[in-house]
């Protein structure tokens, strides 16, 4: 937003709240039966404010009761506005109802407050003009909603204000401070989504086959986090170890042998043009637009933990550059486009000790046909879904199976993998998803954008197989094991 444009916005704004603080002045004796009669009951109160002079302007308890009422007016607006053209349904009557009598006893506050300080201007009992008088936020910016019932509302009220002679929603500025000259708006205006709905995109993000919720996550509320790397083991000769001590021996020392991981955030983006029709249906672009958004954060954030270049992105636990993952090699003579016991059986064998429990195979769905016939005796290695939590796509050697796209085609290399992500570290932006809207940047075509912002970081803890002790065996072990092509 220019200068000059943002200079226009604070002035209209100005223009509104000292329209708003004479009507709540001047007319005390409205009680609102139609919140748009506002302005007649402004211009039929002239003269009451030089009346109460300086005491008026003073009075702590004369403010809070005018902001009251402005915020009550406000939102029984919202309600009728969104009720326009329906009849309302009992809940919205009695609500519509609950606003009217809160206005009138507000207006009698209001009148008992005015002619106290009249009487006490008489008796001249003044406030000292330089005393510091401040007043909590209106109810509207503590609502995480802004005052709106559904993102539907939302959404309508930022077309309205989209259209050349539209009355723009004193909701859109709850969050003034914060809509104006900030990445929040961009440089074409706009405004920030509330809080909630905001949540409830991250939520859906969040959902049953996100990979976020598995890894070991961080929030964070800068932009970068270093984390300390110990990949030593028990049995090693690096780092702190243990020792059997005889009596009176002198105890043998070691110290830690840390490394050090650097997680920088990325910018995953959605911009979502919405033609302006559809922001006119409420119930429509509050069905539509969330679950869209979120549906996009989800799949794009698993691709990259999965299969991520580690360039402007998060390094994918499949990635070729994820120097701890093991691939089970095919068996001897194995036939093209196939899984078979052997496989799935030296893929849990590499698994990391004590990981089973945090596991999930990844598969593309096309493997389906191959394992609904595989057994070990009379026994199904897969059974289809059994109504376990967390296993919607059923349970594979005793672990849940997720059927994704992210895996590529039966025969390939990573059509199948086992995978435990509590070996695979992510940081996101507190707070979750950054979302805004313009109406500008798709003027000519009669739309308006929804920007979501997610920021993302990640990569496998360990950067290398985890070896075996010495004399036990010869077998690497990791978080991260996939099966090679049979081609």
């Amino acid at each position: 937003m220019n200068r000059l444009t943002r200079s226009a916005s604070f002035a209209w704004t100005a223009v509104f709240t000292l329209f708003a603080f004479a009507i709540a002045v001047l007319a005390p004796e409205v009680a609102y039966a139609d919140p748009g009669s506002a302005a007649a009951a402004a211009m039929s109160g002239a003269g009451a404010l030089a009346s109460l002079g300086g005491a008026a302007a003073t009075s702590r308890a004369l403010r809070a009761l005018f902001a009251q009422r402005t915020a009550a007016a406000t939102e029984w607006r919202a309600l009728l506005d969104a009720s326009a053209g329906r009849d309302m349904t009992d809940a919205e009557q009695a609500q519509s109802d609950g606003y009217k009598a809160k206005l009138a006893s507000l207006n009698q506050r209001i009148e008992a407050e005015q002619t106290l300080v009249a009487a006490e201007r008489d008796a001249g009992l003044q406030v000292d003009a330089n005393a510091h008088i401040s007043g909590g936020e209106p109810a509207v910016k503590a609502d995480p909603r802004r005052g709106f019932q559904s993102f539907g509302d939302f959404a309508r009220s930022v077309r309205a204000a989209a259209s050349p002679n539209g009355q723009r929603d004193q909701r859109l500025y709850a969050a003034a401070p914060t809509t104006f000259g900030n990445e929040g708006t961009g440089a074409d205006g706009g405004f920030l989504i509330p809080p909630e709905f905001s949540s409830e995109i991250w939520r859906l993000s969040l959902g049953e086959d996100s990979l976020i919720p598995m890894t070991q996550n961080t929030e964070v509320m800068g932009n970068s986090m270093a984390f300390p790397r110990d990949e030593t083991t028990p049995w090693g000769s690096e780092g702190v170890q243990a020792y059997w001590r005889s009596e009176a021996a002198i105890i043998a020392q070691s110290k830690p042998n840390f490394g050090t991981s650097i997680l920088r955030l990325e910018e995953l983006t959605v911009l979502v043009p919405v033609t302006n029709e559809l922001l006119e249906d409420a119930r429509a672009i509050g069905s539509y637009l969330p679950p869209l958004a979120s549906e996009k954060i989800l799949w794009k954030a698993n691709e990259a933990i999965l299969f991520g270049t580690g360039a402007g992105q998060p390094k994918g636990a499949l990635s070729a550059t994820n120097g701890a993952l093991i691939t089970v090699a095919k068996e001897s003579a194995q036939a093209a486009d196939t899984i078979n016991n052997a496989n799935l059986a030296k893929m849990v064998s590499r698994l990391k000790a004590g990981e089973l429990m945090n596991a999930i195979w990844i598969g593309n769905p096309d493997i389906l046909p191959v394992l609904e016939g595989m057994t070990v005796g009379n026994y199904p290695i897969y059974l289809p879904n059994n109504n376990v939590s967390g296993a919607s796509y059923g349970m594979l050697k005793g672990r849940p199976l997720m059927m994704s796209e992210h895996a590529n085609t039966l025969g390939d290399v990573s059509d199948l993998s086992l995978l435990s992500l509590k070996g695979y570290r992510t940081i996101t932006k507190a707070g979750g998803i950054e979302t805004a809207t313009s109406m500008h940047l798709y003027f000519d075509a009669n739309a308006t954008a929804f920007r979501f912002i997610f920021r993302l970081a990640g990569e496998p803890i360990p950067t290398r197989p985890i070896p075996a002790p010495a004399g036990k065996n010869s077998q690497t072990r990791s978080y991260f094991v996939t099966l090679a092509e049979r081609a």
